[in-house]
């Protein structure tokens, strides 16, 4: 009887202490709500900013940190933090316990505390072996990862690999179309320095960029900075926030100094990915642009080519591939961050459909980073190694976004049917880490934040409109409330 009075007095102040957690959000809410207006922060910072003012605040009041994790949930940041995954799917130790994948990729320290299991440690241990091994056989073959790279562009046996994958979609490329990047986001940069670049040789301006909206914001500021201009074009709810063959035909018959199109095959913010026809037509009309004359190069950010279901992976590549016509315009950015869950190794690469056009692409790679870092390349191709003889970790991986993006989706239709937030909640393609939502007339990100403690990223962040909120799956599980 004692235990459970004790119970209900500990439920009971678990409660008193998220009541007071709700009013801290009332107060920060109101207090940058009135900030915004007064100041040119990005609102994606601000965000960011508030959610951590939040946790300060609470902890400054001594608040209890679990009403503080329950009542404050920042689902800004996209990318999956392993060491925090707590969802178990069935038996301990089975297919459905994701938990053990930070032990399983090597990431967990050896007897790391993982929301309860234990890491054994074998994986990481195992990764360090596979470098010293890795490093002895490129000795063998004449490349030295501790000295300069002259190249810069990173050894030729791990581009092989990469280029073996890339076959395996239909791209007959190899290592000679591969070079290595600190991740998606700089091998972006490095692609739009090269091209334009090569435009100045030429006595050309390095022209526009056309992003699509919504778009991943990060390579507007990348094309500012390398000199282009930004062709923005709005995409429409009716197309599923994808770039049609019209829009594109009208947008480059219209501006003559397009150069790049930049395209997220399956789309951040908007979660939507591009059906075969729909690439199909896109490059149409770029060959129809050739055959009067002019090259636009389309920039394929592959980044979450992997999320999703795999046979409609392979039909959207096989249709960019197919494209023989056109390889030499065509670029393509991956990486290991969002499909390997390995953010933080920053593991990424370009193909380009060309080889005389990434050879004429090594000064961008040469001018930046001047050699690519030996022990991350060790690490690189440790990982690929582990990847290609454990298949079933990239399933994994896709199961535990599915998982939390149906919970995500639920979670939403909940709130909406309690405090009537949303016009629509979209249902996606399955790809991706995120939800992308249209609020109510009268709701944005602060007034989500405010009612419910998640935070989201407001539409204009991604160039489109703040009726429309991007929330991520990533950094933490989705409560089951």
């Amino acid at each position: 009887m004692a235990l459970q009075t004790e119970v209900i007095r500990s439920e009971a102040r678990l409660q008193d202490q998220r009541l007071l957690v709700r009013q801290v959000r009332k107060e920060l809410v109101h207090k940058y709500r009135t900030r915004l207006q007064t100041s040119n922060e990005p609102p994606i910072r601000m965000m960011a900013s508030i959610v951590q003012a939040l946790e300060r605040e609470c902890a400054e009041r001594q608040l209890d940190p679990i009403a503080t994790r329950m009542e404050i949930v920042n689902r800004t940041i996209g990318d999956v933090n392993v060491r925090l995954i707590s969802e178990c799917v069935g038996e301990e130790g089975g297919p459905g316990d994701y938990r053990r994948l930070a032990d399983e990729l090597g990431i967990a320290l050896p007897g790391e505390n993982l929301q309860g299991y234990v890491a054994t440690g074998t994986v990481y241990r195992w990764l360090r072996d596979q470098m010293l091994d890795l490093e002895r056989q490129l000795m063998r073959v004449g490349f030295d990862p501790r000295i300069y790279d002259l190249a810069s562009i990173g050894n030729s046996m791990l581009r092989g690999w990469l280029a073996d994958d890339m076959r395996q979609w239909g791209l007959p490329v190899t290592a000679r179309h591969i070079a290595l990047g600190l991740g998606a986001t700089d091998c972006m940069d490095k692609v739009l320095r090269g091209l334009g670049a090569l435009a100045r040789l030429r006595s050309r301006a390095a022209g526009a960029v056309l992003l699509p909206a919504p778009g991943f914001n990060v390579l507007e500021s990348q094309a500012a900075a390398n000199g282009y201009r930004i062709h923005r074009v709005q995409t429409r709810p009716d197309d599923c926030f994808k770039l049609t063959a019209d829009q594109l035909a009208q947008a480059l018959d219209a501006n003559p100094a397009i150069t790049i199109v930049y395209l997220m095959v399956t789309s951040n913010p908007a979660t939507f990915a591009y059906e075969p026809d729909e690439l199909r037509d896109l490059l149409d009309v770029l060959r129809r642009q050739r055959q009067r004359g002019r090259v636009v190069h389309l920039l394929a950010d592959l980044a979450y080519v992997g999320t999703g279901i795999p046979a409609e992976d392979e039909a959207r590549m096989g249709a960019l591939t197919a494209a023989s016509d056109l390889r030499d315009q065509v670029i393509y950015v991956s990486s290991f961050s969002k499909t390997h869950t390995l953010t933080g190794e920053r593991f990424g690469w370009v193909t380009f459909g060309d080889a005389d056009l990434a050879a004429s692409m090594v000064g961008s790679w040469i001018n930046s980073v001047a050699s690519m870092p030996g022990e991350w390349q060790l690490r690189f191709m440790a990982y690929h190694r582990l990847f290609q003889e454990n298949p079933h970790l990239i399933g994994k991986i896709r199961r535990l976004y599915d998982l939390r993006r149906a919970q995500l989706r639920a979670q939403l239709q909940r709130l909406d049917e309690q405090l009537g937030l949303f016009e629509r909640i979209y249902l996606d393609d399955d790809a991706t880490i995120y939800n992308w939502s249209k609020l109510r007339k009268g709701e944005d990100c602060f007034s989500v934040l405010e009612k419910t403690g998640i935070a989201g990223i407001p539409g204009s962040t991604f160039g489109y409109s703040d009726q429309y909120v991007r929330f991520s799956v990533g950094i933490l599980p989705v409560s089951a409330e």
